[in-house]
């Protein structure tokens, strides 16, 4: 049995109450939990950050077994689209703050548990209050930046980290905690994918169950931390396979050069993780290379009104296109435009498009260096169109 990542003087004022006693039965009865367990779980302290796929069935369930504190870090407001997976909120949420949603739903779950609410982004400059107050972190989120800040401060503060992280069908989970002999993130990706190499879930899209897999299983490591029962996953990452519903193990060893959480760190304080990730160096290459040239939504839809002769070319998926389009665009999926290019004319005045506007992005560019020169960007991509033009378009 492993040892509980909780100081023992912590149990010296925690009771369970008959109520209390009650609604966990269940785990009183097990002799690898017990009532001691329990205590141990009540005296726990955990940080979600992110209250979102991840994040739904990882507040739920900790709430459930009777975590005494959960905070939960998010900016976010609810969408009709977050509702096909983030199963904390609801349809009568949209709109509302994530994590004011996500306080009344933990409630109505176990009134006992105390939320904390972190109204913010997860930033190097809160960073360390944030997390500071808590045993456990959870990573819920969907960007890199976030991870590696969340791992970094982690290792610098001794707290486990517990990854999770979805995308279409398969989803990966395991626990960073240098300070317990494991590795942290850094070890398995020492660094970040080019932007826009690697798609969110936005642009790539995720199966709405997936996250209660993968968040079910973060919410279950977290309690085996906390009562000190069973293997952890320190050192171990788990991958699933919805589609051919297999799990698989993979060892994960520390990186003895690690710059965070070797014996010899060259990181030894937070940084700029946007930097870090490339967001900046994206914007200095754009610099050094011609602009990407952009069209509002509303410019668009003034000019078309006004009967200008202007190509709408949309670069998105066939299945995507199915679901909603801008009359009278052309469809070339981008992985095609090259074979494509033909079919376009460089005299004519062209505006690319697609969901959010990083592909169609992509697609001026490669129209600019084959020496297209009246090409341009629908900026904001659909999401633009749909907010500022046309908001019954179906969205999605």
């Amino acid at each position: 049995m492993s040892k509980s990542i909780l100081d023992p003087s912590r149990l010296d004022a925690v009771e369970l109450s008959n109520d209390e006693i009650a609604r966990y039965s269940r785990h009183l009865i097990m002799p690898e939990v017990t009532l001691d367990g329990q205590r141990r779980i009540k005296a726990a302290k955990v940080l979600c950050i992110g209250a979102g796929g991840l994040g739904s069935p990882i507040a739920l369930y900790l709430a459930a077994a009777g975590i005494g504190t959960i905070g939960l870090v998010d900016f976010d407001v609810v969408d009709y689209s977050n509702l096909q997976r983030q199963i904390l909120h609801g349809t009568k949420d949209v709109g509302r703050k994530k994590i004011n949603s996500a306080r009344d739903r933990i409630k109505e779950i176990n009134p006992n548990v105390q939320v904390e609410l972190h109204d913010a982004f997860f930033t190097s400059e809160n960073a360390r209050e944030i997390v500071e107050g808590y045993d456990i972190v959870i990573d819920g989120t969907d960007n890199f930046p976030t991870r590696y800040l969340s791992n970094d401060i982690c290792v610098f503060l001794k707290k486990p980290n517990i990854y999770g992280s979805i995308f279409r069908f398969d989803g990966q989970c395991t626990v960073f905690a240098p300070h317990l002999g494991g590795p942290c993130y850094r070890c398995l990706y020492p660094e970040p994918p080019p932007p826009g190499m690697v798609p969110s879930c936005a642009e790539g899209g995720v199966l709405g169950v997936l996250p209660g897999v993968i968040g079910v299983m973060q919410a279950i490591e977290a309690i085996k931390l906390i009562v000190g029962i069973g293997e952890s996953l320190i050192g171990r990452l788990v991958h699933f396979d919805a589609l051919k519903m297999k799990f698989r193990e993979f060892k994960v060893r520390k990186d003895p050069k690690c710059p965070v959480c070797s014996d010899y760190p060259t990181i030894t304080e937070l940084v700029d993780y946007e930097q870090f990730c490339g967001i900046p160096q994206a914007k200095e290459a754009e610099e050094a290379e011609p602009p990407i040239p952009e069209i509002s939504a509303t410019d668009l839809k003034s000019r078309l009104d006004r009967g200008d002769k202007i190509v709408l070319v949309d670069v998105r998926e066939t299945f995507e296109w199915d679901i909603a389009r801008i009359p009278g665009s052309k469809l070339i999926p981008l992985g095609e435009l090259a074979s494509r290019m033909s079919e376009l004319d460089s005299t004519d005045e062209m505006v690319f498009i697609c969901k959010l506007g990083p592909r169609s992005g992509t697609a001026v560019r490669e129209l600019q260096k084959a020496g297209f020169t009246k090409t341009f960007n629908l900026a904001g991509g659909l999401r633009e169109w749909w907010e500022q033009v046309d908001p019954l378009m179906p969205k999605y």
